[in-house]
């Protein structure tokens, strides 16, 4: 006891949690990259290829429409996050820019939270918006995603426990008490924020939020469940048709493989998110599976970032050439000089005695 006592000392001491962190997603990117490569190491190329070509063109189109839902949900994200914290004015398309482009930069990038935040300051503080509203902006979108995972998982987990066991390896019975558990939770939260209102974050140099309501948190939750439904059906979509699989199998095993890869702050959970899922669907032959996770990435991750650069570039492009329009200076006329009066010689001769007398 006294060495784990030593030891959890020194890694709070010395490394600190952002370090532990760190670590933890380092050991997660490694662990998952491992089981990557011994899974991939016998693939062939050709049949990938052969999958990511024999996909029907409907399939593709539709899964691309269920990502723009998906996006365009996360719209929403903010414009319930703006309203929460007090900053109402940001106009809905406003929101729809910073929600799209963060996401759509931090997802690749990794680090969201720090990388979409950055993002977002740049969008709303021509709003007014600082430093502060941007990180309590950024809490309250994340306990917007966090909810609706926490209800999707905990049903999914709870009607089709053995979906989760083949990402986690527990037997079915625990995963099911684990759903039941985050299902009680999320209930347990509601009744606490529906009692009286709640703040996050108090003291001296602190930033608080006050935490919406149990009409507003089932907004959130909705919010969330339609995303991620969304995203779970972009993948059922492009799933290789062969052997069947129930969605709400699939949709357990999307979100874990989800959270894995948003945990290892890898960006876009590369390698992570795509170990889970080919760890959990072994029924499915490699090479359609991995050609239907490429397609997914083109769509959800490739197309997303490339709109979204262009989106910021032809911002900053308006912006920097709104500053350069030149002000016009204002034409001096000619008026006022011409209504002064002109002293003729004559009359300085006259004035000329009297100055001398006094």
């Amino acid at each position: 006891m006294n060495a784990l006592k030593a030891v959890g000392h020194f890694l709070r001491e010395r490394v600190g949690w952002h370090g532990l962190g760190v670590l933890a997603s380092l050991a997660i990117i490694a662990f998952a990259a491992t089981v990557l490569y011994e899974m991939l190491r016998n693939i062939h190329p050709g049949e990938v290829l052969d999958a990511l070509t024999g996909t029907a063109p409907w399939r593709i189109a539709l899964a691309g429409l269920f990502v723009a839902c998906a996006y365009f949900t996360l719209t929403f994200y903010d414009w319930f996050a703006l309203r929460t914290i007090g900053k109402p004015h940001v106009p809905y398309r406003t929101a729809a820019l910073a929600s799209f482009t963060s996401y759509a930069i931090g997802h690749n990038i990794g680090f969201s939270a720090f990388t979409g935040g950055t993002v977002r300051y740049r969008i709303y503080s021509a709003y007014g918006l600082g430093a502060i509203d941007v990180a309590k902006l950024c809490f309250v979108t994340g306990l917007t995603f966090w909810l609706g995972n926490i209800t999707i998982l905990g049903l999914g987990i709870t009607i089709e426990p053995s979906a989760a066991s083949a990402v986690d390896q527990l037997p079915a019975l625990a995963n099911r008490l684990i759903g039941v558990a985050l299902l009680v939770a999320l209930a347990g939260y509601i009744v606490w924020v529906g009692l009286k209102p709640r703040r996050i974050g108090v003291g001296e140099g602190h930033w608080t939020v006050t935490l919406p309501g149990w009409r507003l948190t089932l907004l959130q939750i909705l919010i969330g469940i339609v995303d991620l439904t969304f995203c779970a059906a972009a993948m059922y979509v492009l799933m290789p048709q062969m052997p069947f699989i129930d969605p709400i199998a699939l949709g357990v095993v999307f979100i874990s493989a989800t959270l894995l890869g948003f945990a290892s702050h890898a960006p876009g959970g590369l390698g992570v998110f795509d170990a889970a899922m080919l760890v959990a669907l072994p029924q499915f032959e490699k090479e359609p599976l991995l050609g239907a996770l490429l397609l997914l990435r083109l769509l959800y991750y490739v197309t997303p970032f490339a709109l979204a650069l262009i989106a910021l570039g032809v911002r900053e492009l308006l912006l920097s050439r709104r500053h350069a329009v030149p002000v016009p200076e204002p034409e001096v006329s000619p008026e006022p000089l011409a209504a002064m009066p002109v002293i003729e010689p004559e009359a300085e001769q006259e004035i000329e005695p009297h100055r001398a007398a006094s």
